[in-house]
């Protein structure tokens, strides 16, 4: 009885916490998603625009720091950015270096490896493996998880739109105290 107790209110904490990160109603995230990648088709980068381009996502997010966020966010990343990390989804440039500004004060240290990129049309896929520390949670543990990015570009090699592709309840919310219990205990009943 106490388990089932246990597992409502982390279920229940569980969506809280979702619901504030996506704000709005189920679903709305992948609408906004595919809505935003019908509008904008991304661009046809060849050459030296596309090796730039590439290299400005992959060295910004392998390189994530204050002074990375603020001098670079706005030349990487186009001004009516559509970006989406499962946590959080955000519009606009500024929006995001704001958010990263966020991510990097609650992070001891944050490390992103590009392991590869593919090219499908205008779409780049970066797969990724991300090491975390939170100043707040389990300080100096070390959480790992793995992902994907989609990626298109505008004409002037900024990204246009990021979408992850992650397992945040593997990569976060596991290890947040009694939420962890509550999505470990769903992931055992599905």
């Amino acid at each position: 009885m106490i388990l089932r107790i246990f597992g409502l209110i982390s279920s229940a904490v569980f969506a809280f916490f979702t619901g504030c990160a996506t704000k709005g109603q189920p679903g709305q995230a992948v609408r906004e998603y595919l809505a935003f990648v019908e509008a904008h088709p991304g661009a046809d980068l060849r050459g030296d625009r596309e090796d730039r381009a590439v290299a400005g996502v992959k060295n910004y997010l392998g390189n994530l720091t204050r002074e990375t966020v603020e001098t670079q966010t706005r030349v990487v990343y186009a001004p009516d950015v559509f970006f989406n990390d499962t946590l959080k989804t955000v519009r606009g440039s500024d929006a995001l270096r704001e958010y990263f500004l966020e991510t990097v004060a609650n992070t001891d240290a944050i490390q992103v490896q590009i392991t590869d990129v593919a090219r499908s049309g205008n779409d780049y896929y970066f797969r990724w493996i991300m090491d975390v520390q939170f100043k707040h949670l389990q300080r100096g543990k070390t959480f790992r998880s793995i992902g994907m990015t989609h990626v298109r570009f505008n004409n002037r090699g900024q990204a246009i739109l990021h979408q992850d592709y992650w397992d945040s309840a593997q990569g976060f919310f596991d290890h947040v105290p009694v939420l962890g219990a509550g999505t470990r205990f769903l992931k055992s009943r599905l």
